[in-house]
């Protein structure tokens, strides 16, 4: 083989090497597109998971810090109300039972009232 087939060979091997190379090229370039693409939608992600941990922090602040004490509110007045409750139940029995001796005299009073008369 002479050296000129040889140039010729090494030639066309230089330029069969240079397109795939180009061709890798524009492949690189399409993956860092992609890359890129991608670290723009990641960064997305991430600012609107901040978001969501700072939305969850005001409303356990806000659990924490309005809603149990107003719950706690709410059970106290709740505990008011049923002593008061509690307490006019038992007058209530009482003034029953109060009624119930009254009605018992007065039943005694106008039997002994119709046999005087």
């Amino acid at each position: 083989m002479t050296d000129s087939k040889k140039l010729d060979l090494i030639l066309e091997k230089v330029d069969s090497l240079d397109k795939k190379v180009g061709s890798l090229d524009k492949k690189v370039d399409s993956l860092d597109k992609k890359v890129d693409s991608l670290d723009k939608r990641v960064t997305n992600l991430e600012d609107g998971m901040a978001e969501v941990r700072q939305r969850t922090a005001k409303l356990d602040m806000t659990i924490e810090n309005e809603i149990r004490v107003n719950i706690q509110r709410v059970a106290e007045g709740h505990l008011d109300l049923s002593r008061k409750l509690d307490k006019c139940i038992s007058m209530t029995s009482d003034v029953k039972a109060k009624q119930e001796v009254q009605d018992i005299y007065l039943n005694m009073h106008t039997n002994q009232l119709k046999a005087l008369g």
